[in-house]
């Protein structure tokens, strides 16, 4: 069998690629060698250049879906209109708590801020626009992560200080007492002295595509007043999540799609 030459082995990644992302859904190796009449040698070898630069990743059954470069792409393309959309709720939660107010999407693996309304106070005052932090150690992480928006990485979680939750068993509880409550917490597990809240934005389809959060320090973040902004926080994205165009019964439900 003859090897594609350049131009053909582009135009024939691009058609694997073009058929995973139209599909909507994970595509098994088989499906995609179906699909595209390739030999097996040949598909294998365009799949793995095109997950080795992240244009695709497999799930846990070894499919393939869209990967992270992509993800990062159409999450920035859209997050200049979310933000606008989000910026009058972002500014009565921080009028209402006087704490730093962030909106956030998925961005490969990771979490990043694209929003933000500053604290009224100096201590604790932190510009996290552009920031990327981890799933399990954040309450912006948690949430897509309670929602099933993200998974997380394989391998050990790192453990970023003392109160970090590095056990998955412990973590997959705390997951889904977030599912019941309707938001996240953080309570200095990313940094030392950082509290921080976050709640699901949910978009047309019901699904979770950002979320909100609140952080400051631990002195004023104290126990009751995590609650009452848990319960902002929840309110105020299930408003705008229905703004974006969430079913009702979704948007207003805590555990929504799973």
């Amino acid at each position: 069998m003859k090897t594609p030459s350049g131009t053909q082995a582009i135009d024939r990644a691009a058609q694997l690629l073009v058929r995973v992302v139209e599909a909507g859904e994970p595509q098994p190796f088989t499906a995609l060698l179906a699909e595209s009449g390739l030999p097996k040698s040949t598909a294998s070898r365009l799949l793995s250049a095109l997950e080795r630069h992240g244009l695709l990743q497999r799930d846990r059954d070894g499919a393939f879906r869209p990967g992270p470069v992509l993800a990062r792409y159409a999450s920035r393309s859209g997050s200049a209109d979310l933000a606008v959309t989000a910026q009058p709720y972002l500014e009565r939660i921080g009028g209402k708590t006087g704490e730093t107010v962030n909106l956030a999407v998925l961005s490969g693996g990771a979490v990043e801020q694209i929003a933000q309304v500053d604290s009224s106070y100096l201590l604790g005052a932190t510009n996290w626009v552009g920031l990327r932090v981890p799933l399990h150690c954040s309450a912006l992480g948690k949430v897509f992560l309670a929602h099933g928006a993200a998974e997380l990485p394989g391998g050990p979680l790192e453990r970023r200080t003392a109160r970090t939750v590095t056990d998955r068993e412990q973590l997959g509880r705390e997951l889904a007492g977030i599912r019941r409550r309707g938001y996240g917490v953080a309570r200095e597990e990313l940094e030392p002295g950082l509290i921080a809240v976050a709640a699901a934005v949910r978009g047309r389809d019901g699904a979770v595509i950002a979320a909100l959060s609140v952080s400051g320090p631990s002195v004023r973040l104290t126990p009751d007043r995590v609650t009452e902004t848990g319960e902002l926080l929840a309110g105020e994205a299930a408003a705008l999540s229905e703004v974006l165009g969430a079913p009702l019964d979704r948007a207003r439900d805590p555990a929504g799609p799973l």
